[in-house]
C-alpha cells in the first residue's frame, strides 16, 4: 500500500496531466508495490481536486466488463470511476480534440437512475426498478497515463488504469431513451461508423450477460466505501465494442437500431 502523501502527489499529477494534455509514465513502474486499492485511493483524491475547481460528480462508469478484457488486464472483476459534469458533451455536435490526449470511442448503454441504489445486496431487478431510463451512450476514453511505456513498450497495469479515472474522459448521450423493461436489454446492439465505415458492432449482452449486472455490481462495490449511486446519476454500464481511435476531423455515428443513433465530430 502507498502512503497518503504519495497517493496525494500522484493524484495531483493526474489532475495536472488532464489539464495540460501531457501523458505520465506508469505509476506501477515507479511504485511496484502499488495495489488496486491504491488505484482507487488515487482516484478519490483526484475527484477532490476536481471538486475544488467547481466540478461535480454526475454519475459513474463501469469498465472491463467483458471476460476478454478482464483476462487481458489480469483482473477478476470490472473497474469503475466517477463521471464529472464537465465530461458530458452534446450529441450531434463538435467535440474539441484538444480536450484529450489519445481519445478512443466505445459504445454502451447508460442507466439514468430515478432512485438511489445502496448496497450490499443490490440485484439486477432492483437496478431495473430504480432506473427511469436506459439510453444509448458513447464513452470517450483517454490515457493520462500512457498505455504503453514510451521506452519499453510494456502495457500499463490495471492499477494505473483505475487511478486514471478508469480511462474515462467524455460521455455523449443520445438516441431514443427507453424504459428499462421496454425491451430485452441483452439484445440491444449498435453499429459504430467512423467516417462512413463500420468499425465495430456489438450486443449489450457482452456486458456481464446483461448491462444491468454491472450497475448492480457497482452499487455493491461502492457500499464497501459507504457510498451509493444517487438518484439522477448517469451510469455507463460498460462497453460492448472494442475502443476505436479518434483524431481531429473524424466523424462517428453509432446506430442503435430502434434505440436511435448518436453522431459527433472531433475538431
Amino acid at each position: 500500500m502507498l502512503d497518503k502523501k504519495t497517493i496525494a502527489a500522484l493524484a495531483d499529477e493526474l489532475y495536472r496531466a488532464r489539464k495540460s494534455g501531457t501523458q505520465l509514465r506508469h505509476f506501477s513502474g515507479r511504485h511496484p508495490e502499488m495495489t488496486i486499492d491504491d488505484g482507487y485511493a488515487i482516484q478519490r483524491e483526484w475527484v477532490q481536486l476536481e471538486r475544488a475547481d467547481g466540478c461535480t460528480v454526475k454519475g459513474h462508469k463501469i469498465g472491463l466488463t467483458s471476460r476478454a478484457m478482464q483476462q487481458a488486464s489480469q483482473i477478476a472483476e470490472p473497474d469503475f470511476a466517477p463521471l464529472m459534469n464537465d465530461m458530458f458533451f452534446d450529441a450531434g455536435g463538435d467535440i474539441p480534440i484538444s480536450r484529450f490526449i489519445a481519445p478512443r470511442v466505445e459504445v454502451e448503454l447508460a442507466f439514468v437512475l430515478g432512485k438511489e441504489l445502496r448496497g450490499p445486496g443490490v440485484t439486477v431487478f432492483e437496478v431495473l426498478s430504480a432506473s427511469d431510463w436506459v439510453v444509448p451512450a458513447i464513452e470517450i476514453i483517454d490515457a493520462r497515463i500512457e498505455q504503453l511505456d514510451r521506452d519499453t513498450g510494456v502495457p500499463r497495469k490495471v492499477f494505473d488504469t483505475i487511478a486514471d479515472f478508469a480511462a474515462n474522459a467524455g460521455v455523449v448521450i443520445g438516441g431514443q431513451p427507453v424504459r428499462p423493461n421496454a425491451i430485452d436489454l441483452r439484445w440491444a446492439g449498435a453499429l459504430l461508423h467512423k467516417n462512413g465505415v463500420i468499425e465495430e458492432t456489438g450486443l449489450a449482452a457482452a456486458v456481464l450477460n446483461h448491462p444491468a449486472m454491472g450497475v448492480a455490481w457497482l452499487a455493491n462495490k461502492l457500499a464497501l466505501h459507504d457510498e451509493r449511486l444517487g438518484a439522477g446519476e448517469v451510469v455507463l454500464a460498460g462497453s460492448f465494442t472494442r475502443p476505436t481511435a479518434a483524431r481531429a476531423g473524424d466523424v462517428f455515428h453509432a446506430d442503435y437500431g430502434r434505440l436511435g443513433s448518436i453522431a459527433m465530430r472531433f475538431v
